[in-house]
């Protein structure tokens, strides 16, 4: 199947978290920061899960450095973006996907604050493949996936992700419960993982850049 060019951008400590326990998550230098809105400033579109809206209440736009705003594109199986959240200001353009079970109303509700409301997946989830394959329609050819761990999950699980950029800051936070870069149900056995293979480091103010491509992955083409 056809489809964007997907990475997979996040800051997480060196012990793999997102976010403390209390749901601190701001983890990220300013250096880092700064490179994350330029990389958001050179893709089509910025993906992110219902998690996300609800625990951060992101803007998605480009403020640090000049560029254009991507298209923000939320997973949310259910229609629960609020609708005072900031992905749904005017300021750039906002697709929300939503599966089966959303209900009329809801949809409805997103749609009269301007949204584009894509609905795929009979299932209490979001048919990932299609919704790729639409925003490929709509000529979005690079995407950034900025989970959380459950959107990564799910991306990853089903081979949809081609290149993993982490920055690492030198920080252990421990938790038992605080969320991990991928949540989800995980493989069984190591060797079912999804392999990566390293293409770059690189310093960030006070985190390590990690870069790597993920092994077998078949977008529309390689950028």
């Amino acid at each position: 199947m056809k489809r964007p060019y997907v990475i997979l951008n996040a800051a997480m400590t060196l012990d793999g978290k997102i976010s403390s326990l209390a749901g601190d998550s701001r983890i990220s230098c300013k250096k880092d920061l700064d490179r994350t809105h330029k990389l958001r400033a050179e893709v089509d579109g910025v993906m992110v899960g219902i998690g996300t809206i609800l625990a951060d209440d992101p803007s998605l736009t480009v403020r640090r450095v000049s560029g254009k705003n991507p298209v923000r594109i939320i997973v949310d199986s259910r229609g629960r973006t609020p609708p005072e959240a900031r992905v749904l200001e005017d300021t750039a353009p906002t697709i929300v996907a939503v599966s089966n079970k959303a209900g009329k109303r809801d949809i409805e509700g997103l749609r009269s604050l301007g949204a584009r409301v894509i609905v795929t997946g009979k299932e209490d989830k979001v048919d990932l493949n299609s919704l790729l394959k639409e925003i490929l329609d709509q000529e979005m050819e690079k995407i950034l996936l900025e989970g959380g761990s459950t959107l990564n999950w799910g991306m990853l699980n089903q081979g949809l992700v081609d290149e993993v950029r982490i920055a690492v800051r030198p920080c252990i936070i421990g938790g038992e419960n605080a969320k991990t870069l991928v949540g989800g149900r995980g493989f069984d056995k190591i060797e079912e993982g999804v392999e990566l293979e390293l293409k770059n480091t690189e310093r960030v103010g006070s985190n390590l850049l990690l870069i790597y491509n993920v092994k077998g992955a078949s977008s529309c083409s390689k950028k």
